[in-house]
Parts: structure tokens; sequence; C-alpha cells
């Protein structure tokens, strides 16, 4: 097989040609890798290429194949894995200048578990620094750009996973979601994106951002390829101490569900007001209808709670934030600036190390989330907006007691132009109005994608379901995906105008 057919096949689909022989690992990761070659000069969605490790690890599934091993469902399938994770012998940086060439001494738990799956690591995808961001234009390491125009972000914080696997460089990718970095990503650059029930995938080996908010998950082109993912990398794990008991299983099962008969479906009115593009509310609209087609019932719920979503994030993760990046010191690991002037103290040396390390955005959340911990200012700001968090929770809760799940737009907007935000912080945090509700209160959420606006962008299409209840998610993506497909005439990422124009 040619390396554009090996690269335009979903996980699900070289899943089976690996089982049946008919195409090898290394060939298919050896494809992904001249694909990446080829284009990624263009949409920089990689930090890091791990090509030696990858097709050892393909060697190896291969041989195990020939011997007649009994091997999971995507050995020998490549992933690429956000560069917030950390990766044991392989550089990770969180596009953050303070971690330039640190190379962690383990794996995070959710690598390990794609190893023991038999899945060669690509690589490690860009993202804005320390995942604060909508867009990936806040790399020290440079801007992914989004392959259906590369004049435009690709989202953020995961917009390396998100244009990996647009752009035909991966078939999956890993990313992490505090507000919305897997699924505002996966609405702009038309693939799925999902963030987990809080728990239900290890955070041991994330460089933690926002501990109550992060959670890691798949993202993919298609619904079953993300319940597959999902399936590896879910489940307890005894290293991370909010890790849910339960097992990551009923994912696929559900993403291959045929109809929709007897769910109910609840369209949150907070959800797709003021300030959505026209485009972005007819192509939701128009998925809805299908939704009903499939035997689904559609209400309306309120969730008024969800108007103070996006003040609440932005004062509980900076809190969150300024805490952990405190370890950033320049004493014990990553970047040490000396002052080249006066005496080297330890507060000098930090002081210089952090100066020079962190980028602009990550300074201004160490500083807003220092304040709002800080005496005097604690119960006024951060204080309130955990009592926010839990009204937040209480509406959902009151939601669902109406409906099986909730949809909305996954982003009030398409792809916007590089720089177009950049000196506007509270026009860029709006993009994750719609998606923040979920993180604060650690339920899951799926986006896909479900048409293009009249500007011609992908438009994502979110699921939200009760906590533990991640299945739901699946089944109604899996049922919607086949009938978009099915009005479009086939994917919708084959209608990318700029994934060949990177590729010449």
């Amino acid at each position: 097989m040619s390396t554009d057919d090996l690269t335009r096949r979903s996980a699900a689909e070289l899943a089976e040609l690996l089982a049946a022989k008919e195409v090898s690992s290394v060939e298919a990761t050896q494809a992904h890798l001249d694909r990446m070659a080829a284009v990624d000069g263009d949409v920089h969605a990689f930090l890091h290429v791990n090509t030696d490790e990858a097709l050892a690890m393909a060697a190896d599934v291969d041989a195990r194949r020939l011997a007649g091993a009994e091997l999971p469902a995507l050995a020998g399938v490549p992933v690429a894995v956000k560069d917030i994770v950390v990766t044991k012998g392989q550089v990770t940086t969180a596009a953050s200048k303070i971690l330039e060439g640190w190379v962690p001494p383990y794996d995070a738990t959710l690598v390990t578990r794609l190893r023991e799956a038999g899945m060669p690591i690509l690589g490690k995808t860009n993202l804005d620094e320390f995942a604060m961001g909508s867009s990936t234009e806040h790399s020290a390491y440079g801007n992914t750009r989004n392959p259906w125009d590369l004049e435009r972000i690709p989202g953020g914080s995961g917009g390396g996973s998100a244009a990996a696997v647009a752009a035909y460089e991966a078939p999956l990718a890993i990313g992490t979601d505090t507000g919305g970095s897997i699924r505002q990503p996966a609405a702009v650059t038309g693939t799925v994106g999902v963030k987990p029930t809080y728990g239900s995938v290890s955070r041991y080996g994330l460089i933690a951002m926002a501990s109550s908010l992060d959670q890691a998950g798949p993202v993919t082109r298609t619904v079953l390829d993300a319940a597959l993912l999902h399936e590896v990398i879910g489940g307890h794990d005894p290293l991370d101490s909010t890790s849910l008991p339960e097992p990551a299983t009923g994912y696929v099962a559900a993403a291959r569900a045929e109809d929709l008969k007897g769910l109910r479906v609840g369209i949150v009115k907070e959800l797709g007001g003021e300030g959505y593009q026209d485009g972005v509310r007819r192509s939701f609209l128009e998925s809805v209808e299908l939704l009903k087609q499939a035997g689904a019932e559609v209400v309306e719920v309120s969730c008024p709670s969800f108007d103070y979503a996006l003040a609440a994030y932005y004062l509980i993760m900076p809190a969150e934030a300024s805490s952990n990046l405190a370890k950033f010191d320049g004493m014990r690991f990553g970047l040490r600036v000396e002052p080249t002037d006066g005496p080297v103290t330890a507060e000098r040396v930090m002081a210089a190390t952090r100066g020079a390390g962190f980028g602009d955005e990550v300074k201004r959340r160490i500083i807003l989330g220092t304040h709002v911990l800080s005496a005097g200012y604690y119960d006024a700001y951060y204080g309130s907006a955990q009592k926010v968090r839990t009204l937040i929770q209480r509406d959902f809760a009151q939601a669902f007691a109406q409906a099986d799940v909730l949809v909305s737009p996954t982003a009030p907007t398409t792809a916007f132009r590089f720089g177009e935000k950049l000196d506007d912080p509270m026009a860029m945090y709006l993009n994750d109005v719609a998606t923040i509700p979920a993180n604060l209160a650690g339920i899951p959420g799926l986006s896909l994608p479900s048409g293009l606006s009249d500007d011609g962008l992908p438009v994502g299409f979110q699921v939200l379901a009760p906590a533990r209840e991640d299945a739901r998610l699946y089944r109604v993506g899996g049922v919607l995906e086949r009938l978009l497909t099915q009005v479009w005439g086939g994917p919708l990422l084959t209608r990318a105008p700029e994934l060949e124009v990177a590729a010449r």
C-alpha cells in the first residue's frame, strides 16, 4: 500500500489490516513518519519526532504477530503524544523554554499503557506553553498551523495533537483538557476529541497546570477510533490518588450503536446565544435534527450558573497553576539562569530563571493565581469561584434529571487568524465558554465535526454526559457521525483544502 493510502486509514481500519497481516506495523509507522517529513514543516504539529524508537516498537509488534502472539486491538497502530505528558527517554518540554531539553526518567501511566498495547509513539506534539492558551500561539517553539488554512490557529492548548491528526501525520493522538483543550482544537480542525470523566484516565505523569481540572484523552478522526484509544489509556491507576476504580470498558460497543431510540437529548439554553457565529448555530441545529431522525427525544434545559463559569474558571485555574508551577525554580531540573550582576542567591536565581523561562501568558496566569490566593483576597475571589463551581455542578445534576446527554456547539466561532486575539486575552478566553463547565463539574465531553460554517471552516458539535457515563458520548457521537458522513458523502476531512498544499 502507498504512504497516502496508509495515512488516510482510520485507526480501526489500520488495526484490521495489521491483524490480517496485509500490512506491517513498520510500514504503517514509516508511512506516517514520511507524511510528517512531507508536511510538518508547514503544519508544525510536532516538537520532537521519535523515529528510531517508533520503528523499533513497530518491528517488535510485527515479530510478535508473526510468532502467533495474541496482541491488543491497536497493536502496531502509531500514536502521537502531547508534549505535556512525560515520556521516558524522550524530550518533554511542555512547550516551555524552562524545560528545554529535559528528558524524564519515567513514563506517565497512559504512556506505559500505550507501550503495553504495542503502539509506536511517533513523537511529541506542540501546545500552548504549559497548556495555557486556546490557539497554540503561546508555544515557546513556534505556532502550529491549522491544516484547513495555514494562516489560522488549530485551537489550543492541544493544537499540535489536533493538527497532527487532521493533517494525516498520525491516526491517533493524546491530548489534555483543562478547560476545553482537547475539544476546542478538535472543533476547529474537523477532528474528534474526548475529555473523559475526571479521574477515569490517570493523571500520573502529566505536567500539571490545574490539578482539579486536567484530564487526558483521545484525539482522533472518528468516534470509533476515540473509543478504541480511550479503552487503552483508561482505567484505575494506584499511582494517581484521584483515579476512579472502574475499568474503561463499553466505549467501543457504544460507538457502534445503531440508533438513539429512547435517549433524551438536552439543548443547553445558555450555550448557543450571543457571540456564536451564524454558521456555527446553523450546523448545530442541523445536527440536532439528525439526532431526532435517529430516534432521540430533544428537550431544552437551562443551566443559569453557566453564565459565571468562565469567570470562576479563570480564578480557580490560575490559582492552581501558580501553585503547580512553583516547582520550576532553576534549582532542581530544567533551565537555570544566574544573575549577571550582584550576588548569586537562591531568590535571585529563581527570579532570573522564571523571568527568562516562562512566556507572557504563563506569567500572566501565575500573577493572577498568586493574587487570588493571597491574604485578604482568598475568600473574595478563589472562595467565591469554588461556590460557583458547586452551583454549576448542581445545574448539571438538574439538567441530567431531564436529559440523558446535553449538547451544544463546541466553540462559538471557527478558527481565527493568527494574531487576531493575542492582544485581547478576554477574547481569547471566550473560545472555551462552552467547554469549561464540563471541567468544573468533572463530567465527560466529546466534540465531533458537524459540518462547515459559512466561511468553509469546520464546526464542532459537543456532547456532555454525567460523570462515569462516558459510553453515552460514544453512542450519540457514533450515530451522529454516521448520519453526517452520509450527508457529506464521505469524511469531512477530505474537504480540507490546505492538506495537499502543505504536502507539496
